[in-house]
C-alpha cells in the first residue's frame, strides 16, 4: 500500500500509472490544474530525496512562511526532455526550473549510495562515450553499418553499444575514482539535468570525473549480445584498435 497525500495506491503500479495519466492529459507547456498541481506537490513530499534547488518543497500558498521564497514552486507544467518526452517541469517564482520524475520518486529505491554515484558518473561521460560512437561510424560506416569490434558482424547504430574493457571496467573506474579522492558517498548531492538524467550537483566534481574516465577508460563499440565481463580481456595489452576520448 502506498500513500501519497490523501491517494491510496494498493500498488505501485496503481501510483505510476496514475501519474502517467496526469502527465499524458496535457500538451507540452501546458501549466497543470490545481487538483494535479496539488497531486505533484504530494509527490514530492512523498520522497524528497531528489529535490534539487529546495531544501524543502514549498506551495504558492506558504510562500510568506517559506525561507528563501525564490524557490516557492509557482506552477508545473509539462516539458520536453529527450526523445520528446512528457516530464513535469516545476517553475519557480525565481524563474528557474527543474524537471521531475515521477517513476524514480515512486519507485523509492533502496539506498544504494555507491549505485546512486555510479549512476550520475554514468552520465557524467555519456556524451563522451558517444562521441567515440560517433567518431566509429564516421571512419567506418559503409551504408549505415560498422564491424563490431567483438564478433566482426556489421552493425547498425542501434544494435552496438560502447564497452569498456577489462581490467578497467566501469564499475572499476568509478570504485578507484572514489577511493582515491577519499569520497564520502553520503556527502554527494545529485540532481537532474534537462534531459532529466541524474547527475552531480558538484560541477567540479562532475569534471574531475570526467577528466579521471578520459585518461582510464579503453573502450570497443561492440553488440548490444556481447558480454562486458569477458575475463580474458583482462590480460590482454592495448592493442591499435582500442579507442580512446579524445576531446
Amino acid at each position: 500500500m502506498l500513500k501519497i497525500g490523501e491517494r491510496e495506491f494498493k500498488f505501485k503500479k496503481d501510483a505510476l500509472n496514475y501519474y502517467k495519466e496526469i502527465l499524458n492529459s496535457y500538451d507540452f507547456g501546458e501549466m497543470l490544474k490545481d487538483d494535479h498541481y496539488n497531486d505533484i506537490i504530494d509527490l514530492l513530499n512523498y520522497d524528497i530525496s531528489f529535490s534539487d534547488n529546495h531544501p524543502e518543497v514549498e506551495e504558492r500558498e506558504n510562500e510568506e512562511e517559506a525561507g528563501n521564497d525564490d524557490y516557492v514552486i509557482e506552477n508545473i507544467r509539462i516539458g520536453k526532455v529527450q526523445f520528446n518526452t512528457k516530464c513535469f517541469e516545476l517553475v519557480y517564482r525565481n524563474g528557474e526550473t527543474d524537471f521531475i520524475s515521477y517513476r524514480l520518486r515512486i519507485s523509492k529505491r533502496k539506498e544504494d549510495n555507491f549505485n546512486d554515484f555510479r549512476i550520475a558518473a554514468r552520465n557524467a561521460v555519456q556524451c563522451d562515450l558517444r562521441s567515440v560512437k560517433q567518431e566509429y561510424f564516421d571512419n567506418f560506416s559503409k551504408k549505415g553499418f560498422v564491424p563490431c569490434q567483438e564478433t566482426g558482424i556489421q552493425s547498425n547504430w542501434s544494435d552496438l553499444v560502447v564497452d569498456h574493457r577489462q581490467p578497467n571496467t566501469f564499475s572499476i573506474i568509478v570504485d578507484r575514482f572514489i577511493e582515491m579522492n577519499k569520497i564520502n558517498l553520503e556527502e554527494i548531492e545529485y540532481v537532474t539535468d534537462f534531459n532529466n538524467l541524474y547527475i552531480f550537483k558538484d560541477n567540479d566534481l562532475l569534471e574531475t570525473f570526467r577528466k579521471y574516465h578520459k585518461e582510464k577508460a579503453v573502450l570497443r563499440v561492440v553488440r548490444k549480445e556481447c558480454n562486458s565481463s569477458r575475463a580474458y580481456q583482462g590480460r590482454l595489452k592495448e592493442q591499435k584498435r582500442d579507442l580512446r576520448i579524445k576531446n
